[in-house]
């Protein structure tokens, strides 16, 4: 049985005042989360976080005293009880697989607060958290938990801005109608964050695992400075999806300028989707190439010439739906953005059931 406060969500969710306010959210975009406000060459930008693949051990990666956060990928990924790393159930393509390694500027300061635990420097901060879904009565209860505590940790933070959050929720496509868990875990969402992006959402990405534990497991970057929110011209705004797609919209921000200099872009999800409709059903190439063009269109909106998308100043994961496009996938990536651009390749299900490939990363100018 859905708990009560989901019967009633669409109604909140879809009301008036949710619809102005999400009206007001996206005339400020593609600029600031702060009305008028852009940082200038007078505002102390912060250094870009280094964010890359690396094909280290864990051990030496997490002695290191700039690293910030490690994510290690898939069942052979080890198990560490250290604040600053997760091992995400996601397989990769190849083994052994690197680890996605974010590191700071030092010192990096770590600890744990109830279900959050956290690493930080002066400038950016990981946290993740972890919930049990059958100790909060199902997905969408948990993911209400999840954002809770994500808003009640960052306004006791000194890095309070959150950029990029990423979301891992084991068996996403499974129920019918609004019973799908993704549906589930978007209504979930919008009520744990209600009040906390009031002046713009952050990017963020939303895979499906395969490892039966119905845990969610849930990360996200934050910064001592605020970042600038982009959109896709090609797409749709998130919170403007029509009740067709659930009772809850997703509510990300497409990609986020991070307060740095020189510029960084935290790239969302992004799949094959055109204002708000998914594209080319059962052709993983056809959806993989419209992919693309939506990321070339983001970078471009984000103001990095177009000279500078992808390569070597930049880190991509591309998830997968069926393992038997990952061969052919992985061969047009290196031909379409370059044997120097990082990848990393993960067997993971796409929001949407039709959806085949989805691609999300860091891009540096």
């Amino acid at each position: 049985m859905l708990p009560q406060w989901l019967l009633s969500v669409s109604c909140t969710l879809h009301g008036p005042a949710t619809q102005r306010a999400a009206q007001r959210m996206m005339d400020l975009s593609p600029h600031t989360d702060l009305p008028g406000h852009k940082l200038t060459c007078n505002e102390s930008a912060l250094l870009p976080l280094r964010v890359g693949y690396e094909a280290v051990s864990l051990e030496s990666a997490l002695a290191e005293s700039d690293v910030l956060a490690v994510i290690g990928f898939g069942r052979l990924a080890p198990a560490v009880h250290d604040p600053r790393y997760l091992r995400v159930g996601l397989e990769p393509q190849a083994l052994p697989a690197p680890l996605e390694i974010w590191r700071g500027r030092g010192p990096v300061k770590r600890g744990v607060e109830g279900a959050i635990r956290w690493a930080s420097d002066a400038d950016y901060t990981f946290a993740a958290i972890e919930l049990d879904e059958r100790a909060h009565d199902g997905l969408a209860n948990a993911a209400r938990s999840a954002y809770e505590a994500l808003g009640a940790w960052c306004s006791a933070s000194r890095s309070r801005h959150v950029l990029r959050i990423w979301n891992y929720i084991d068996a996403i496509n499974e129920g019918d109608g609004d019973n799908e868990r993704y549906r589930l875990f978007c209504a979930g969402r919008a009520a744990g964050m209600a009040g906390l992006f009031n002046k713009g959402y952050p990017a963020a990405t939303a895979i499906g695992l395969r490892d039966g534990r119905r845990v969610l497991q849930m990360y996200w970057l934050c910064a001592r400075r605020a970042g600038m929110p982009v959109e896709n011209p090609r797409q749709l705004s998130s919170w403007r999806y029509p009740r067709r797609y659930g009772p809850a919209a997703p509510n990300f921000a497409r990609a986020m300028r991070a307060p740095a200099h020189p510029a960084q872009i935290y790239i969302s999800g992004t799949a094959a989707i055109i204002g708000h409709a998914s594209h080319h059903a059962d052709s993983s190439t056809a959806q993989f190439e419209e992919t693309l063009t939506n990321l070339d269109s983001l970078l471009t909106a984000a103001s990095i010439a177009s000279s500078a998308h992808f390569g070597a100043r930049s880190a991509w994961k591309v998830y997968v739906r069926r393992a038997q496009d990952a061969p052919l996938l992985q061969a047009l990536l290196r031909e379409r953005l370059g044997a120097d651009t990082p990848l990393l390749l993960l067997r993971g299900d796409i929001c949407r059931a039709e959806l085949l490939v989805e691609i999300d990363g860091v891009q540096n100018s």
